[in-house]
């Protein structure tokens, strides 16, 4: 899949009711990741952090898919989708760093037999915390206008 139209069409996105209340229940869950990002960042679980930070943009970018009335059935879909809807609305380094977070997230989860994961470091694990917080802050604004 490369493009919006594709993910409507293999209704990997789809449209239906628009729904702030839902927006709003996305936001609070996306705060919760975040705590939970802090604290396995303050434990040493930097890749625990990782996931945590993309799943609390995961549900930022939700909020914004329930305020837009689109429901998402896929991860890479629901990334291309904040990033061509909210381009120029949404600063871009949050825009491509959920991407990249996405696919952080899958290597972590899934890997590859003949691939070494490595583990997280310190650095990576404190910038994906604060750029999910920032995310956060700016889709909350858009939610609450």
């Amino acid at each position: 899949m490369t493009s919006l139209d594709e993910c409507f069409d293999r209704r990997n996105l789809k449209k239906t009711q628009v729904s702030i209340e839902k927006a709003k229940s996305s936001l609070k869950i996306a705060n919760n990741n975040i705590a939970d990002a802090k604290t396995h960042f303050d434990n040493h679980m930097y890749n625990w952090a990782l996931i945590a930070s993309y799943a609390s943009m995961f549900h930022s970018s939700r909020a914004l898919l329930f305020k837009d009335g689109v429901k998402e059935k896929s991860h890479f879909c629901l990334a291309l989708y904040v990033k061509e809807k909210y381009k120029g609305i949404i600063e871009s380094k949050y825009l491509n760093e959920l991407n990249v977070l996405r696919e952080q997230r899958h290597m972590i989860f899934y890997g590859d037999e003949d691939v070494n994961v490595k583990e997280a470091e310190d650095v990576e694990a404190d910038s994906a915390v604060k750029l999910a917080k920032g995310f956060l802050e700016s889709v909350k604004k858009l939610i609450e206008k």
